[in-house]
């Protein structure tokens, strides 16, 4: 009995080896310098060279982690060590079973909020907007008009807000005064983005930050006005300056890597900053193409006329 057991430890320890084994000091060393020239890395972050251990998807590779911690943050890197430990390699895997835009797109709750252009389209634009930011000022007059004539329809377009408080101190405030007309009226929302968009100077002229939310409570009222919406709610909505659901949305938005505006996801695919037209044309086709939509014809600026002599 006694022997049996032995060699069952001993074939248990063999298995193991053949599993997992410790990289050796020289080749831990050529390993972590690879890593650290590659990376630009500073002397300070610490580099941590795992066991060797058989690639499932690669015979003659050998799988090794590194632990990259630079105190703050810390990092396991994937690597492939050859056989005959002559070349070290980093691989990225896709699983082609899986569309990562439309799981991108499964991440956004797009519930009810206010829409332009096609109802309820296979493609969607979403835009992550904040209504003080010159940026997204820009981006805005480009969508509409000039793309909505294009796209609207046959593209569903949504904003959702990701206001910037740290640098735009009314953004917040703005963002929920469209959200109290957006729960009324998608066009009162929409003629009151717009109207920010086109006009922020309007609410930035104000001497103090007080007069500032006053020049927004009174824009928004305007518009309900305009659109014969229930006044007392909307004033009631005004007063209360709910920002949770702002705040929602800028936290889905961190969870989706948002870091500035406007940062747009058509169909899942993210386009960062105010792009130039055709950039946004471009992942628009793309999405349509592969919805299976048409794609609409685009017409060239017409040429400018010589001038007169």
């Amino acid at each position: 009995m006694t022997l049996i057991r032995r060699s069952f430890l001993l074939w248990l320890v063999v298995c193991l080896g053949c599993v997992a084994q410790s990289a050796s000091p020289e080749l831990t060393r050529k390993i972590e310098r690879q890593v650290r020239s590659y990376y630009k890395m500073s002397p300070e972050i610490l580099v941590t060279v795992g066991t060797l251990s058989p690639s499932p998807d690669f015979p003659n590779y050998d799988s090794v982690v590194v632990t990259v911690d630079g105190g703050d943050k810390k990092q396991d890197l994937t690597f492939l060590v050859s056989k005959d430990r002559s070349s070290l390699m980093r691989l990225t895997k896709f699983d082609l079973t899986k569309d990562p835009f439309a799981a991108t797109m499964s991440k956004i709750d797009v519930s009810g909020r206010p829409t332009r252009g096609a109802k309820a389209s296979k493609v969607v634009l979403v835009n992550f907007d904040d209504l003080e930011c010159p940026f997204c000022s820009r981006m805005h007059q480009t969508l509409f008009p000039e793309i909505l004539k294009e796209y609207g329809d046959r593209v569903t377009f949504i904003y959702k807000d990701y206001p910037l408080a740290e640098i735009h101190p009314w953004a917040m405030h703005a963002a929920v005064d469209g959200n109290c007309l957006g729960a009324q009226s998608s066009d009162a929302y929409w003629d009151f983005a717009d109207y920010i968009h086109a006009n922020q100077h309007e609410v930035g002229n104000e001497k103090t930050p007080a007069a500032r939310l006053e020049a927004l409570d009174r824009l928004t009222l305007l518009q309900g006005q305009k659109h014969n919406l229930d006044v007392g709610k909307l004033q009631s909505c005004i007063k209360a300056q709910d920002e949770s659901a702002v705040k929602a949305s800028m936290k889905e938005a961190d969870g989706l890597g948002v870091e500035a505006t406007p940062t747009m996801f058509i169909s899942g695919e993210k386009v960062d900053g105010a792009v130039p037209i055709s950039q946004v044309r471009a992942a628009l086709d793309r999405a349509l193409k592969d919805a299976n939509l048409p794609v609409p014809e685009h017409v060239p600026p017409a040429a400018a006329a010589p001038a007169s002599k």
